[in-house]
């Protein structure tokens, strides 16, 4: 009976989008006088909102033209517009705002799809410790997080203080290969304050809980015991794990509401690491808030928090706060 009723609601979504839908377009062209690319256009604001719209209608759209727009190389962006501007008969003259929102939407979509490619490609590249290139970067995050104190040598258990789970880090970066160091490295260098805090609360056991009620305890007394009472997780490991959460949001297509409304054209490398940087500290916030027992929580935890980050990227007016300083990141409402 299940497998019935999943065949005809099927059926009948399939009916809508190719007689019913078509038709509501055709009708909605003849009235307004204007086809859907344009009336999204005019209807919507740049960012997200327009940006998807464009995007799933070139997608189902029969036209092949239309279709291929999606995968064009971002030097042919400007033809492209072009001919779809002469396939639906737009004169650009009398329309020229429309042009330059299509080819901003364009650029984010192929964009979007090419930073794809390239986290992709970081992800695949293996931390190699001949390479004279990754091991700097190495050296550099230690020094970054570790200012003060030398690194006594390449294979350590001094390693351990940043994070890792052993002498040495490059067994850490087998998931996510080259893009967790770059993530990371990122992280220490542009938000130092924030990543050595971040390190500093990690490395602080579980707050035992007090007796005392908070009114006995004075303000700041009270609000160093809130902090610290369910730290004690892996720097280096959970800024692996968090980008392996991030590169998920990206290849899911979950991010495009963020970098559609904060990328002006086509998202960046910068823009996906300023992203990660967000959710190392609010990660860090909500490990605080979910006060788990032990380290052994933290798939639960991890689980909870990328649900609530995939629920707000469901706003399509929904972006991370786009003036980077990691410190002051916050979700705002566009």
């Amino acid at each position: 009976m299940k497998h019935f009723l999943r065949v005809v609601t099927q059926f009948f979504v399939f009916l809508y989008c190719k007689c019913l839908w078509r038709g509501l377009k055709f009708v909605a062209r003849k009235f307004t006088g204007r086809c859907e690319l344009q009336r999204i256009c005019y209807n919507n604001k740049h960012g997200a909102r327009r940006t998807l719209k464009i995007e799933s209608s070139l997608r189902y759209s029969k036209n092949e033209l239309l279709q291929s727009a999606l995968s064009v190389h971002p030097d042919k962006v400007e033809k492209t517009i072009d001919d779809i501007m002469a396939l639906k008969k737009i004169n650009p003259d009398t329309n020229p705002q429309l042009g330059i929102s299509l080819q901003a939407s364009l650029l984010q979509i192929v964009g979007y799809r090419s930073l794809v490619a390239e986290v992709e490609k970081l992800r695949r590249e293996p931390y190699d410790c001949e390479n004279t290139e990754h091991e700097e970067m190495l050296m550099k995050l230690w020094k970054e997080l570790r200012p003060d104190t030398p690194l006594t040598g390449r294979i350590s258990k001094q390693w351990c203080e940043i994070g890792f789970q052993g002498s040495d880090p490059k067994t850490d970066f087998r998931g996510m290969g080259l893009l967790g160091l770059h993530n990371l490295l990122y992280f220490a260098e542009h938000d130092k304050a924030t990543a050595l805090q971040m390190l500093h609360d990690s490395l602080q056991p579980k707050h035992k809980s007090t007796h005392r009620k908070p009114s006995e305890i004075n303000n700041p007394e009270w609000e160093q015991k809130n902090i610290d009472k369910a730290i004690g997780y892996s720097f280096a490991i959970v800024g692996i794990n968090i980008t392996d959460l991030a590169f998920s949001l990206l290849v899911s297509g979950a991010l495009k509401t963020h970098l559609y409304n904060v990328a002006p054209e086509m998202p960046s490398l910068l823009q996906f690491q300023q992203t990660f940087c967000y959710l190392m500290q609010e990660f860090h916030r909500f490990w605080i808030e979910e006060d788990p027992s032990d380290i052994m929580e933290f798939n639960r935890v991890r689980a909870k928090f990328h649900r609530r980050i995939l629920r707000q990227l469901k706003n399509p007016d929904m972006a991370l706060c786009p003036h980077f300083s990691a410190s002051d990141l916050h979700l705002v409402n566009l």
